[in-house]
């Protein structure tokens, strides 16, 4: 392994931790609704845009939340600039990660194929 791409997962988990602490404790956007988990971080080589995988249950609007979560991201950034040492803060890309979801609805089918035998 490359000693940059050590690098790059270095922060990209240092990120993600630092983003689940922000998103649980220190945002308060109304829109926002649901449990939130950051489930993966990516940074481009050149630290200037990171993509947050975000895994949304029980939200009421997803749309909402997303856009809540896009207009939250100047805030997040900074917040981020404060705590991490980097010298350029990347900008932040949210996606939705639904492979929780798909496992829950895939737990749920193998379990009513046991009770159908």
């Amino acid at each position: 392994m490359a000693k940059n791409e050590t690098r790059l997962n270095r922060v990209n988990e240092e990120l993600r931790k630092e983003l689940s602490n922000i998103l649980a404790y220190e945002l308060k956007n109304p829109n926002i609704t649901g449990m939130l988990s950051v489930t993966k971080v990516k940074i481009t080589p050149d630290f200037k845009y990171a993509k947050v995988y975000v895994s949304i249950l029980n939200s009421r609007n997803l749309e909402e939340t997303m856009l809540g979560l896009k207009e939250s991201s100047g805030f997040i950034r900074s917040r981020i600039a404060k705590d991490i040492n980097l010298r350029i803060t990347p900008e932040l890309v949210f996606e939705i990660d639904d492979s929780i979801e798909y496992g829950a609805r895939i737990d749920s089918i193998l379990n009513d194929l046991k009770k159908g035998e």
